[in-house]
């Protein structure tokens, strides 16, 4: 239908209201819409926020599509309130040129279900040797307007100061995977008492926050806009809260699962709880949070990253690492910033959409909920809750941490640009 009427809606957690949603734009706010031709839906009790955009996914598309393609990824998506994702570059062939990343555009396009943004290599083969195409990929039909080698660091001083430089003239941001290789070679664990006590090698924070350091400078030398994925420790939002406050272009992600969960839990050996960066303690995720709600990390970027029952199901050092994230972001985001007051609804909408809408340069995502602007919104039930279950979710994969956890908050519909994308546990295609 081109009408939509949400009756009782509370915008940002405020006062009911009613909003009129025709062709694709919120038409009307307050108690006298016009339902005229409208389909009339009861949302009372549920709190509206701009529609979600995460700046790291992982669709695995091209190469893995056993463990998640750009459907099924996009379906946990917009089940999870996500109207946008940027699909990282780390895809078999690596997404380092025009071809590939067109492809993943189209494919999104496709499958209508959110905006499919892909991420552009910063290096050839994620090798870390030489630049990709940046400026090809940047004109292409994708218009990448983010590069990353996630999953790599590139660890190469004069290829990212390049790499700064040319994102100047292009408009671009280069997103960092923080992690000098050389302190972290067959490392498994945050580095502290827990991983020595369970033999396992360490993952010491300077490994992140010493490269945090050292591209902030270069930002600042450049000019360059630098973006810092998944950050996990104190240190690094202390750096980052410097960098700022010199000025520097920088912004910086926090993954749901940092601010949740702490590196107690790698006691079972269990290798859901593998990831990269590793688990900190739960001081630093502390740290983490009270950096969110100050400003210092900009946003909430879940790292969703599926993989199959062989790459878990399996001991700790053979396993991959990486968590599932899109359906369960923004229940995370209420039990770690919400529930203990450090975020209220606006501030939700701020990290889980405005912020990272800003920082990727889209003009439609992120907007205010008000007349005239596009209806790209989500609703979300605050006062339900849920059991997770890996495999009820939407992707192919089922290697959530937060199996059998009752979480706060859920995504009860997402509207893209005023289509009901995801109600109820179900995704409808345009």
């Amino acid at each position: 239908m081109n009408a939509l009427v949400l009756r009782g809606v509370r915008l940002y957690g405020e006062d009911p209201v009613d909003v009129e949603i025709r062709d694709g734009l919120i038409a009307a706010v307050g108690s006298d819409v016009d339902t005229d031709g409208a389909e009339v839906r009861d949302a009372g009790g549920l709190v509206a926020l701009p529609g979600f955009v995460d700046l790291h996914t992982h669709l695995r598309e091209p190469g893995r599509e056993d463990t998640e393609t750009v459907a099924t990824g996009s379906a946990a998506a917009a089940l999870g309130g996500y109207t946008a994702v940027f699909a990282m570059a780390n895809t078999d062939p690596v997404a380092d040129n025009a071809v590939v990343v067109e492809h993943v555009w189209r494919r999104g396009r496709e499958v209508g279900l959110v905006d499919v943004h892909p991420v552009g290599a910063v290096t050839v083969g994620l090798a870390g040797e030489k630049l990709a195409e940046l400026g090809t990929m940047a004109g292409s039909l994708a218009r990448v307007r983010i590069f990353s080698d996630d999953g790599q660091c590139v660890a190469d001083p004069l290829l990212m100061r390049r790499a700064l430089e040319y994102s100047t003239a292009l408009g671009a941001v280069i997103a960092q995977h923080a992690e000098e290789p050389r302190l972290t070679e067959g490392a498994q664990a945050h580095e502290g008492e827990l991983a020595a006590r369970l033999g396992l090698a360490g993952w010491p924070a300077v490994a992140e926050e010493s490269i945090i350091a050292r591209d902030c400078l270069l930002a600042r030398q450049t000019g360059g806009r630098l973006h810092v994925c998944h950050v996990s420790t104190a240190g690094s939002a202390e750096l980052l809260g410097w960098a700022k406050q010199q000025g520097i272009e920088v912004s910086a992600e926090v993954a749901p699962h940092h601010l949740l969960l702490d590196d107690e839990r790698l006691a079972t050996y269990d290798p859901v709880n593998k990831v990269n960066p590793p688990l900190r303690t739960a001081a630093d995720a502390k740290v983490l949070a009270e950096a969110l709600a100050a400003g210092v990390l900009d946003c909430v970027a879940t790292d969703h990253a599926p993989h199959a029952v062989q790459e878990k199901d399996c001991e700790w050092s053979a396993a991959r690492p990486g968590m599932l994230g899109l359906q369960t972001a923004l229940s995370v985001v209420v039990r770690t910033m919400v529930e203990p007051g450090l975020l209220d609804w606006r501030g939700v909408a701020r990290v889980l959409s405005e912020r990272p809408a800003e920082i990727a340069g889209l003009p439609d995502q992120g907007r205010p909920l008000e007349a005239g602007e596009p209806a790209t919104l989500t609703l979300v039930d605050p006062d339900a809750t849920w059991t997770v279950r890996g495999t009820e979710l939407a992707s192919i994969a089922a290697n959530t941490p937060y199996e059998g956890m009752e979480l706060p908050g859920r995504v009860v519909t997402t509207l893209l640009r005023g289509r009901v994308t995801a109600h109820d546990g179900e995704v409808f295609h345009g």
